[in-house]
């Protein structure tokens, strides 16, 4: 789930892989393997998708169906 996810979120938001691991300052080759599930993400990378993204770790894990992230509600 979680590779589909990045590489979804990814071609959705018009990114080349090579975007994205520039983004997370790594191998765009380290990345693919990201994508393929030929390798585990880190969590501070996975932190960082979400970030990018504007979405939550949890979407990306397949955790939640929902991609937009939990919101506090403020206190008035």
């Amino acid at each position: 789930m979680i590779y589909q996810r990045i590489r979804d979120l990814r071609i959705d938001n018009d990114k080349t892989q090579k975007n994205i691991a520039d983004y997370l300052i790594c191998n765009r080759q380290v990345y693919a393997r990201y994508e393929r599930g030929l390798r585990e993400i880190p969590v501070s990378m996975l932190i960082k998708l979400a970030k990018y993204y504007n979405t939550s770790t949890d979407y990306i894990l397949g955790l939640t169906d929902n991609p937009n992230p939990y919101r506090k509600k403020q206190q008035p």
